[in-house]
């Protein structure tokens, strides 16, 4: 159920076979282990199930990195509090690359005067219209090492953002907003959607991954519970 007076926005990509969410990582392939048809040979009459497997990169689609994708030692998804995962305060914070398409990069001034404390800071800008595309790759926002850092120092439990990653892929092989964020315990949630049909305060969000041992990173159904008023 949802909080009263809430409607719930759902920020997830849908991944079927084949999606291309980063460049040169694989896409899923879906293959059945028991069709609908063979399954009635091991059923009651009427009845019949379908089971499927699925081979999939954990970074599909709309996906959680945990401190576990980063460093060997830090927590894998089954060892995340869902406290921090389910049901936090939504700051969304709208960052607009169309004044300025050389300024990529989301500094600590995009959320000044924020309180952020305990917050999924959300980070909308808008460049989820290009996902399934080759433009998706090219040009996309990021977060830099100095906005990290300062979401760090602001108390952010969890950092979101609509884009094709939340470090400058660009730039070379450095990650600082993965390496600050990740060894901060602050979890990272990348290729949003919809962000624009959230409110930047007074929403909620959710992403929860499975409870995987040894894994770091996972698609999650992320949503925002939204007044119904919104």
């Amino acid at each position: 159920m949802t909080r009263p007076g809430t409607r719930i926005v759902d920020l997830s990509h849908p991944i079927r076979a084949g999606l291309v969410t980063y460049p040169g990582l694989p896409a899923p392939v879906i293959t059945p282990h028991l069709t609908r048809e063979d399954s009635r040979a091991k059923y009651a009459p009427g009845t019949e199930f379908a089971m499927d497997v699925v081979t999939m990169i954990g970074n599909t689609g709309t996906y959680l990195d945990s401190p576990f994708h980063r460093y060997a030692e830090g927590p894998d998804l089954a060892g995340l509090d869902l406290a921090t995962l389910v049901g936090l305060r939504a700051e969304v914070v709208r960052f607009d690359q169309s004044t300025d398409a050389s300024a990529r990069g989301i500094r600590p001034d995009s959320f000044a005067g924020r309180d952020l404390r305990g917050a999924a800071v959300l980070l909308h800008t808008g460049w989820d219209r290009h996902f399934g595309t080759a433009e998706y790759a090219h040009g996309a926002p990021f977060l830099t090492a100095e906005g990290a850092r300062a979401l760090i120092d602001a108390g952010a439990t969890l950092v979101g953002i609509d884009s094709l990653n939340i470090d400058d892929t660009e730039s070379g092989g450095e990650r600082p907003a993965h390496t600050l964020l990740l060894g901060a315990g602050v979890h990272v949630v990348e290729h949003l959607t919809r962000l624009g049909d959230v409110p930047e305060r007074g929403a909620f969000f959710t992403a929860a991954p499975p409870a995987f041992e040894g894994f770091g990173t996972f698609p999650v159904r992320a949503f925002a519970e939204v007044s119904a008023g919104e």
